[in-house]
């Protein structure tokens, strides 16, 4: 065992204790439908990437990748590990705090990076935060989970899932847990990122390595659910513009030249924080994402 196996930032006790405690408790809340496991690895750093649909997708997700043998480490606002005995047991479990507001990109993502380089299975929801396409398909993702896929060189196991919302339909503090809903999971094989290899972390690089990533989710998602997906994924910034100059038509205004807002930029600290951070962008909504301060 070499020294930083032995050095290890979690205690294996507490992470043994969330496995005998949270998986009955979880199951007793949802059926589930869950296939894919074979696409996992059995050990060595890896990447989930997944669609993000409710604030109960992280249990969900959490027993997912427990029953496929390894353990979930989550992407967690670091005030989180602040509050008191909440942030013991997130510690305890080896969840992975992120520092927002760091100046730079690659020290918004080194937690995340060293996590993969340990050996853990690191989720990530690209979106970084709930879809808010109207149909609930992925909506346009952070560039993150690029970067951290090829600065790593880790496979990037995409997971499509269906039905938490109706657990907890985003927007909503009460959740509808009976009678059971089922949440359904399917997981593929890794994302082929190899034309990206060895190339600059540039603008069209990394939105490349995403838009493959969500593609291969989003593929999963319309074999799960049905239907078909959109040709181009819901961009907020855009839906909004859209919006604002349907308005000033009805009023009569002045039209928007497009160019104002095309949406936060790619590659910086502030969306690599988003794209893997859960509950990371200011959304309205029923309150704080549960994943800030609770153990998975």
């Amino acid at each position: 065992m070499s020294g930083q196996q032995r050095d290890r930032r979690y205690s294996a006790a507490w992470r043994t204790g969330t496995k005998v405690v949270l998986p009955p408790l979880i199951k007793a809340v949802m059926k589930r439908d869950w296939q894919g496991y074979q696409h996992f690895p059995r050990q060595g750093g890896m990447l989930v990437a997944a669609n993000h649909l409710s604030y109960a997708d992280w249990p969900a997700m959490a027993l997912f990748v427990h029953e496929a043998g390894r353990y979930p480490a989550f992407m967690i606002k670091s005030s989180a590990f602040d509050v008191k005995l909440i942030g013991t047991l997130l510690r305890g479990c080896g969840q992975l705090p992120v520092r927002r507001g760091e100046a730079d990109a690659a020290n918004v993502l080194k937690v995340a990076e060293q996590a993969l380089a340990d050996g853990e299975c690191v989720v990530i929801y690209p979106e970084g935060t709930v879809t808010r396409d109207p149909e609930q398909w992925p909506m346009l993702a952070r560039t993150g989970v690029a970067r951290l896929a090829l600065a790593t060189r880790v496979p990037v196991i995409p997971v499509a899932q269906w039905g938490a919302q109706d657990i907890l339909p985003y927007g909503t503090t009460k959740p509808h847990l009976w009678p059971r809903h089922t949440v359904r999971m399917l997981a593929g094989p890794p994302v082929d990122l190899t034309e990206f290899d060895g190339k600059p972390f540039t603008r069209d690089v990394l939105r490349g390595a995403t838009n493959a990533i969500m593609a291969d989710v989003t593929k999963l998602l319309a074999e799960l659910r049905g239907g078909q997906p959109p040709a181009e994924p819901y961009h907020p910034a855009v839906a909004r513009r859209a919006a604002r100059q349907a308005a000033r038509a009805q009023e009569g205004g002045p039209q928007e030249d497009g160019a104002q807002e095309g949406g936060a930029p790619e590659g910086g600290a502030q969306e690599a924080a988003a794209a893997v951070t859960p509950g990371s962008q200011p959304e309205p909504g029923p309150g704080p994402d549960p994943r800030e301060a609770t153990p998975t």
